[in-house]
């Protein structure tokens, strides 16, 4: 399937969100409560998968719905599309501080390998789907685990990563290695694998994990300075302790609260 052609703008620094123009009968295809507004005359459809094939039988719709579950994430999407006459604006949030990274597929071979939770929207016709990784180590030991979510297509697909964002170009044999957490998004053609941290006091003591990503060029690598994972520790770590003073700590334990903490 053809994918629409869609404008976008993006406002914000660092807690941004994307605003993308749709023209009539456009689509655009977001995580379910990626939302942040709409105009009228957009038609909100809550689908199974992620919409990039026209038609297809119940086994499709199941089969496309069962990938995102193994992901991890909801097995519904929600199609946003303009009904209206003339041009009609949508926009989604980021889901917690960091950038929102628009990407032309095209550009890239038609295909992008990103982290489980980074995809945020995409113009209908991207496929979201699931890529598995060969090697065993990665499967183990690759933070995110054995599966990370694929994009396929043509068109434009958003996705968002923590803190500073950090766009990198690899030449044919360039090595760079990378905490697992870290690793936001690459292209097609760089070789992914795992490698254990040398050393048994480099391992227990330097305050780092014990694998980090070693990505091997040629290829484009997105790299994000602040994983939620590592945002969420030091939210968690600074919340006050049971029992424990809500003066110093106030706002350390609101977030904490916000973030499903339980205190009794």
């Amino acid at each position: 399937m053809k994918n629409h052609e869609i404008d976008y703008k993006l406002y914000g620094d660092d807690m941004q969100f994307v605003e993308i123009e749709l023209d009539p009968n456009e689509t655009v295809v977001a995580e379910a409560g990626s939302l942040m507004m709409m105009e009228d005359g957009i038609r909100m459809e809550t689908i199974f998968g992620d919409g990039s094939k026209k038609s297809g039988g119940i086994m499709d719709k199941l089969i496309g719905a069962g990938k995102r579950l193994i992901t991890g994430e909801s097995l519904f999407m929600t199609t946003f599309t303009n009904v209206g006459v003339g041009k009609k604006h949508v926009s989604f949030a980021s889901p917690y501080p960091g950038k929102i990274i628009p990407v032309k597929l095209s550009d890239y071979n038609g295909k992008l390998i990103c982290q489980k939770d980074a995809f945020l929207a995409a113009a209908k016709g991207v496929s979201i789907g699931i890529e598995f990784q060969r090697k065993i180590g990665v499967g183990f030991f690759g933070g995110e685990g054995f599966i990370m979510q694929k994009l396929e297509g043509d068109g434009l697909a958003f996705i968002h990563a923590g803190g500073t964002i950090h766009k990198k170009e690899l030449a044919p044999g360039e090595v760079l290695r990378v905490d697992t957490g870290c690793l936001v998004a690459m292209t097609r053609d760089v070789d992914y694998d795992i490698e254990f941290v040398g050393g048994i006091k480099t391992a227990l003591f330097g305050g780092e994990g014990l694998f980090f990503a070693t990505l091997r060029g040629p290829g484009t690598v997105w790299v994000q300075s602040l994983p939620f994972s590592r945002l969420a520790s030091r939210v968690f770590a600074a919340a006050p302790e049971r029992g424990g003073s809500k003066g110093e700590g106030s706002v350390a334990s609101g977030l904490f609260d916000l973030l499903g903490g339980d205190r009794d």
